[in-house]
């Protein structure tokens, strides 16, 4: 199963903040861009599978 899921990066004076517009309360920081972007990404899959286990319908 593929999505698309957009995610928003924003740089603030602590480091980056990134978050998933589409699918609530997926946020998460880091202090580079890289670590951002690893840590949404490992986010994203954590809550999807989340709720494909729970039963829950994923439309993207």
């Amino acid at each position: 199963m593929k999505f698309n899921i957009p995610i928003i990066v924003e740089k603030d004076e602590d480091g980056y903040f990134a978050y998933a517009p589409d699918l609530q309360g997926c946020y998460t920081q880091g202090d580079t861009y890289e670590e951002t972007l690893a840590n949404i990404k490992d986010v994203v899959i954590l809550h999807i599978e989340d709720r494909l286990e729970s039963g829950d319908k994923i439309t993207v």
